[in-house]
């Protein structure tokens, strides 16, 4: 059976929930030039390997993967180039204590359309060590034992 996926969602970091506990969750516009919208409405997005630094003041994403429009031109840039994030100076802060006083990390969760802008919902998480993976895929399996006892 095909998953659904919310209108106007380009791109998700499904690999998020495994790795790390997510903490707080953040909406930030994504500066993004020449044809990247273009690919990213084809779903030609990667968060996979995706994680955001803060650099002087800003908040950068590294890692994410934008395939080159097809149809584009000499002026396709480069896929995995570095992208600035744009949030309030005041998220930009706190996200900037978080991470210093209470070791977490900051991770894209998913690139969706909104008002036909596309936005990065970003994350402070922590990572998750391996019997808490285990833990997590244990009570996923008896949540769907009980789904599929209550359907009989």
């Amino acid at each position: 059976m095909a998953k659904k996926v919310e209108k106007g969602t380009l791109a998700k970091n499904r690999r998020a929930t495994h790795d790390y506990f997510i903490e707080d969750t953040y909406e930030a516009g994504i500066s993004l030039v020449g044809t990247e919208v273009k690919s990213l409405r084809q779903g030609k997005a990667n968060l996979q390997e995706a994680f955001c630094k803060i650099k002087e003041g800003e908040v950068f994403i590294e890692g994410m993967h934008i395939s080159p429009y097809e149809q584009g031109n000499i002026f396709n840039v480069d896929p995995l180039r570095t992208r600035k994030l744009l949030l309030n100076r005041s998220e930009i802060r706190k996200l900037e204590r978080d991470i210093q006083q209470k070791g977490l990390t900051i991770i894209p969760l998913k690139l969706y359309l909104s008002r036909g802008r596309v936005k990065v919902a970003i994350a402070t998480a922590r990572g998750k060590k391996l019997y808490d993976k285990r833990e997590s895929i244990a009570k996923r399996d008896v949540e769907r034992r009980m789904q599929q006892a209550v359907r009989r």
